[in-house]
């Protein structure tokens, strides 16, 4: 009896557990990209260059990307697969390696239903097929733009939406794609399920279509744009939709109805939703450096969690011209005070008199860790006057141009203050 009613007890904890709000904190950027393994394991993708696997609470930082990550999947035995915007699509688990790689950003990932490879979708107009074993990559017939986001079914035809607002069927991996919809504006983000396509647009267009056909079953737009996220949940029925201004619509693939509308930020979008194995539990990323976890039954009864308050959206008016200056060009990558930092460039404390490429432990392209450089007036403002691709080509520093002399000036004066050693 008494083991009994530990084994009742022990099943009551999971399910209170599996329903509690929960966070992921450690990233040092905004998150892009959020899965879920069938084992019920997490994987974030962010703009700090790196996924993050986590184990409860605890992150596992696989480090690889030149630029941000923004999307990231699980095969079935659990090995995540991600790409991003330094072009690549990267294998990690016991042997990472580099896939390949792309001529464009990297939007979206998806696992053909034989698990015998990926494919992977860029704004290069391409996309591209990636062996799990010792094969040779291929590349599907042109999409006709670029492309945003990847789908499988189940009789392994790959859907696409593209940049040009066309929603397409691939039936092979040889054949000529098959236009279902043409939308008119982007479409972001699909997801599939029995005989239907959803799919996410810029304008705010969320629509269920046939997908056989392409003709319509549902129409969910609402008066919020773009569409960013999206994810389907099939034991459940559940679809989620992440929108632009801070959204979560959760609707049901049975009875074609929206459930819930809950606002998940304060502000900023939802660039990113998973459901828990369970579909218990909706995983949602934005512009924070977190990850939450809110349970679905109980969606109404929280306040928004995604707090959004990012340096870089600070009132201009309520800052000195070159703090303004490095809050809108550096301070999503750059850390200024001493210490570790997880963002995605290195940190700034010391700045003015290092040599470029040598703080401890960042791992820096090759073209900075041959470089003489050595920041100081001068360098920096050279930096910023012709732009890391031309005072230093070949590093991951993105384009980052500021045209006015007296910003500048006010910038690098801003720097030696606030960079200082103690």
């Amino acid at each position: 009896m008494r083991g009994a009613l530990a084994i009742l007890f022990s099943l009551c904890a999971s399910v209170v557990l599996a329903q509690e709000f929960t966070t992921l904190k450690g990233h040092g950027g905004p998150i892009m990209g959020v899965a879920v393994s069938q084992q019920g394991q997490v994987a974030t993708a962010s703009f700090d260059n790196s996924v993050g696997l986590w184990t409860g609470r605890d992150p596992l930082w696989l480090e690889g990307h030149e630029a941000a990550v923004t999307a990231v999947r699980f095969l079935p035995d659990g090995t995540p697969i991600s790409a991003g915007d330094d072009f690549s699509v990267r294998l990690w688990g016991n042997a990472p390696r580099e896939l390949g790689r792309h001529k464009g950003k990297v939007t979206s990932l998806a696992l053909s239903p034989d698990g015998r490879h990926v494919a992977s979708g860029s704004w290069d107009g391409s996309i591209r097929l990636w062996p799990l074993d010792d094969g040779a990559q291929s590349q599907m017939p042109d999409p006709g733009a670029g492309v945003n986001t990847l789908a499988y079914d189940s009789k392994g035809r790959l859907y696409a939406g593209t940049t040009k607002g066309v929603l397409l069927r691939y039936d092979s991996d040889t054949s000529s794609p098959f236009v279902m919809v043409n939308h008119g504006f982007g479409i972001n983000v699909l997801t599939l399920g029995n005989g239907w396509v959803a799919y996410g647009a810029v304008d705010g267009g969320t629509r269920v279509v046939d997908s056989e056909t392409g003709a319509q079953i549902a129409d969910f737009t609402l008066d919020r744009r773009p569409i960013l996220s999206m994810t389907h949940h099939p034991k459940t029925g559940q679809i989620a939709v992440g929108d632009g201004q801070g959204y979560i619509m959760m609707l049901d693939a049975q009875t074609w109805s929206i459930t819930r509308d809950f606002r998940a930020t304060r502000r900023g979008p939802v660039w990113a939703l998973a459901f828990s194995p369970d579909g218990q539990l909706i995983y949602a990323g934005g512009l924070d450096d977190v990850v939450y976890a809110w349970p679905v039954s109980m969606l109404d009864t929280f306040e928004p969690g995604i707090d959004g308050d990012r340096s870089f959206l600070r009132d201009a008016a309520s800052m000195p011209n070159g703090e303004r200056q490095f809050m809108r060009k550096c301070s999503i990558c750059h850390a200024l005070t001493a210490g570790p930092s997880r963002k995605a460039g290195p940190n700034l404390h010391g700045l003015f008199g290092r040599r470029a490429g040598t703080v401890a432990e960042y791992s820096y392209s090759a073209t900075l860790q041959s470089s003489d450089i050595v920041w100081d007036e001068v360098t920096v403002n050279a930096l910023f006057d012709e732009g890391p691709d031309h005072y230093i080509p070949g590093s991951k520093m993105p384009m980052q141009v500021i045209r006015k002399q007296t910003d500048r000036a006010d910038l690098i004066a801003f720097l030696k203050q606030a960079t200082g050693e103690d």
